[in-house]
């Protein structure tokens, strides 16, 4: 039932974003040119890698001796402006379609990153997803500790009404900004500590 609620909206959000898309594809090439889409290799479902595609947001200036500058450097105004409105995570809804993602699930990371290793994998147990409850309960704001308490918090709570839950509060936390949920955090660590 998930893996068709996830083709069909991502359908949907597709035909309803297309003027989305087509405007930020000509703002990335004003500001940076082809290609368009950065491709980045992720931890799927399992711990198999697959290709995440979504809208360049870097240069890739370097510095005098050939190294790439820190990503905050290489940022553009448009790729802050994409970021901020999260309309750089567009073109992975070609990873719904495909059966890399869901649209809710725990954000897929890099292979190489440890917390795909903790718990027992615990993270890679479920279909990654575009956003999740970790997105919409401080994101940025949470340690990789906090990111997996509540990442397996939501693999053992989840639901449709939740995802559904989820999906509306990304759309919030795009237009309000990342925020702590306090208490879904302390739940969170709680329980994971429960079954360390």
């Amino acid at each position: 039932m998930k893996r068709l609620c996830d083709i069909m909206l991502a359908l949907i959000v597709g035909v309803l974003f297309f003027p989305v898309v087509m405007l930020t594809a000509i703002m990335v090439f004003a500001s940076l040119g082809l290609p368009l889409i950065f491709v980045q290799r992720r931890a799927g479902q399992g711990g198999e890698v697959f290709a995440l595609y979504k809208w360049r947001s870097m240069s890739n200036a370097t510095d005098a001796t050939g190294e790439l500058l820190p990503d905050d450097m290489r940022v553009t105004r448009v790729g802050r402006l994409v970021r901020r409105l999260r309309v750089d995570e567009l073109p992975s809804l070609l990873n719904i379609l495909a059966g890399d993602l869901s649209f809710v699930g725990p954000r897929p990371l890099p292979p190489t990153m440890e917390i795909n290793q903790m718990f027992a994998r615990a993270r890679l147990a479920v279909r990654p997803g575009l956003t999740g409850l970790s997105q919409v309960s401080g994101n940025t704001l949470l340690s990789n500790h906090e990111k997996l308490a509540v990442d397996i918090y939501y693999i053992g709570h989840h639901s449709l009404i939740g995802d559904f839950r989820i999906v509306w509060e990304t759309l919030i936390t795009v237009l309000r900004g990342e925020r702590r949920d306090e208490p879904l955090i302390r739940r969170a660590l709680d329980e994971m500590e429960k079954m360390a």
